[in-house]
């Protein structure tokens, strides 16, 4: 799943994509497919070293 992120990072306009649900990921499951996107999200905050 890292290398899912780190394409994601290079190619920020496939994020936009899929928040649009205009591509998807194949091989990632909707619950995966969704953390991934929270992660891109500018405010994902942390507090105690857990996802909020």
């Amino acid at each position: 799943m890292i290398n899912v992120i780190q394409h994601l990072e290079k190619n920020p306009e496939l994020v936009a994509l899929l928040k649009e649900q205009k591509a998807s990921l194949i091989g990632i499951s909707a619950i995966e497919q969704k953390a991934i996107l929270d992660s891109f999200e500018e405010k994902v905050c942390l507090e105690n070293g857990f996802w909020n």
